[in-house]
């Protein structure tokens, strides 16, 4: 009777497992292929109307204030995009949580240094992950159609959070090299789809809301 039991207690467990190892790899699925025919090039993406935005989303930046390879990258396919008129504003959206941690400082400077008027620059000093920064940039900054930047492998998750925040997003690619660790990021990645998936479901508040500041208006207002 016992060995019996045992057999159906790992029977059971089995099911469970199998049953949860589909679930997370059919989302990942569903993510992906639900989000890519928005994922465009430069080109195609100058040729969409009434962008509100090119949102940039912030990564690391080193000791010294300058940016990591990865968020480089993104600044660089974000200036691209802004000099081919993609949109008329650029929105910088990343942590600075600590005083003596500034993302978006780093971000609209490399913007200012490309010869972009500082008032066409936006900072989002609360985007702490993808999520807040898609949320802040609907209900903070009012932007309805956005392009956003970053590598590929980010870019499913973050159409889908859009998707579901009711933000009609585009996105590009920022892929210029190849970076170290990538694929310790795209196994990281596959479970942030999943959390995202329900955080998508249940909308939480972000860490901070705040006064709205339009994405249409000047950029200086949210300097630092």
């Amino acid at each position: 009777m016992r060995k019996k039991t045992v057999k159906t207690v790992l029977v059971v467990l089995l099911c469970l497992m199998l049953t949860g190892a589909g679930a997370i790899f059919g989302i990942d699925a569903y993510i992906r292929l639900s989000t890519s025919d928005r994922i465009l090039n430069t080109e195609q993406a100058a040729q969409l109307k009434d962008v509100d935005c090119i949102l940039v989303l912030g990564c690391q930046v080193k000791s010294n204030g300058v940016p990591s390879d990865m968020l480089a990258d993104r600044l660089r396919r974000g200036v691209e995009l802004y000099k081919a008129d993609a949109a008329p504003k650029l929105l910088m959206s990343g942590d600075h949580g600590q005083t003596d941690y500034n993302e978006v400082r780093a971000m609209k400077q490399y913007a200012i240094d490309s010869d972009i008027v500082s008032s066409d620059i936006f900072m989002d000093h609360a985007g702490f992950s993808t999520y807040e920064s898609m949320y802040r940039a609907k209900h903070i900054f009012e932007a309805d159609k956005i392009i956003i930047v970053t590598q590929k492998y980010h870019l499913h998750r973050a159409l889908h959070i859009a998707r579901s925040l009711g933000i009609d997003a585009y996105g590009v690619a920022a892929d210029y090299r190849s970076y170290t660790g990538q694929t310790a990021r795209d196994v990281r990645e596959v479970l942030a789809r999943i959390k995202d998936f329900g955080t998508g479901i249940f909308q939480p508040k972000p860490t901070y809301l705040g006064s709205v500041i339009p994405i249409s208006g000047d950029g200086n207002l949210t300097n630092d």
